[in-house]
């Protein structure tokens, strides 16, 4: 044990989110307040102590754990009765006062709520005086639930209006295949962490997801260091397969079975990309998400079935930038264009093979890179 380990620890929010925490806590709890004072009246205990440490975790740290939904309402309400039945049960206060959040702490636990301010609630109604004590097992209703329930609703509606995801919850980023694999980013980091926190043991303020999110976005940047100097150019096939939106749909087929590729970038006389035609958009109609017939591909041409909206790279740009689009965006092809025009094109075996290549040559720059032909 050092020094330095009793010096705070540096938490990484910036000066907007912690006003926005502080400016939040105020707004929940004084409307918390205002709604139960005029509900109970001033007869009864309408605010409790320990709504001020829900409130921190609520609007100064909403991403965590212990300040989600479930914990509050859940945790608030068990470590309540837990202290109400160890000040019933136990005349001693300082035993009493032990006990109840010893049980509330193991009551938290077993209902997956565990909410720290709950160990508060718990002590409240041991030591809260004589009006607590009078209100028996309604302390857990009036004003625990009340409160909770109140400032919870406040919370939601402040961290919606300012754009957080709240709930913060656990699931994963949809497939984009609606399978139930995680995203393709995402399955070696899976097995990953549930070891290492299996392996840890101790309870993390930090969702498994969000500990996720945070390892990929570290391997990412990783990622960026090693491939950081090589461009789509580096990479990109040069010796395009085109075709024109005048073109009939037929002929666009032949020139992908004839090529062996999937898709073809469509040009205008001028060679400037105007969209994109795939082996997809051929076979399956996207209006009905029926197979095309024969006929319709004799008929009509390609700019009729063409996708216009083309997600394209910039000739000098990082390759690092396209590995996420190629992998979770799902994309298979990608043409790079210098200015509007077509300068080639980069498919999932181009970026597999680079890849693969930087994998083995640790320190290969864009002068050393060889494109690779699809």
């Amino acid at each position: 044990m050092q020094f330095r380990d009793f010096l705070p620890v540096s938490t990484n929010t910036s000066v907007k989110e912690s006003c926005y925490g502080a400016l939040g806590a105020f707004v929940g709890l004084l409307g918390t307040a205002l709604l139960c004072r005029w509900g109970l009246g001033l007869e009864v205990h309408w605010l409790i102590a320990p709504m001020g440490a829900s409130a921190v975790l609520l609007f100064a740290a909403p991403a965590s754990p212990l300040a989600q939904p479930w914990s509050i309402l859940v945790g608030n309400g068990v470590s309540a009765l837990m202290g109400v039945l160890s000040a019933s049960l136990v005349p001693d206060m300082a035993i009493a006062s032990a006990l109840a959040v010893m049980l509330a702490i193991a009551a938290m636990f077993l209902t997956r709520s565990l909410h720290p301010p709950g160990g508060a609630v718990a002590l409240t109604a041991v030591i809260g005086g004589e009006g607590i004590r009078a209100l028996g097992v309604g302390y857990v209703l009036l004003p625990v639930l009340l409160n909770s329930l109140l400032l919870l609703s406040l919370g939601l509606l402040y961290n919606r209006a300012l754009g957080r995801r709240y709930p913060h919850g656990g699931k994963a980023a949809p497939n984009r295949h609606q399978t139930a694999d995680p995203q393709p980013s995402a399955r070696l980091a899976t097995q990953d962490i549930d070891f290492a926190l299996e392996k840890h043991g101790e309870l993390l303020d930090i969702s498994r997801q969000d500990l996720q999110e945070l390892l990929q976005e570290a391997q990412l940047h990783a990622l960026r260091g090693r491939v950081g100097t090589v461009r789509c150019q580096d990479v990109m096939s040069r010796d395009l397969v085109v075709t024109t939106p005048q073109a009939l749909a037929m002929e666009a087929w032949h020139l992908l079975s004839h090529h062996q590729i999937k898709a073809l970038p469509v040009v205008d006389e001028g060679e400037r990309l105007v969209g994109i035609i795939t082996l997809h958009d051929l076979m399956i109609d996207r209006a009905g998400r029926q197979p095309r017939a024969k006929e319709t591909l004799e008929q009509q041409q390609v700019a009729d079935l063409m996708t216009r909206e083309v997600q394209t790279a910039r000739r000098y740009q990082p390759l690092y930038d396209l590995v996420e689009a190629f992998s979770d965006g799902g994309l298979h092809h990608m043409p790079v264009v210098e200015g509007e025009q077509l300068v080639g094109i980069i498919t999932q075996s181009d970026m597999v093979a680079a890849l693969f290549t930087l994998a083995l040559k640790p320190g290969l720059t864009s002068e050393e890179a060889t494109p690779v032909s699809s």
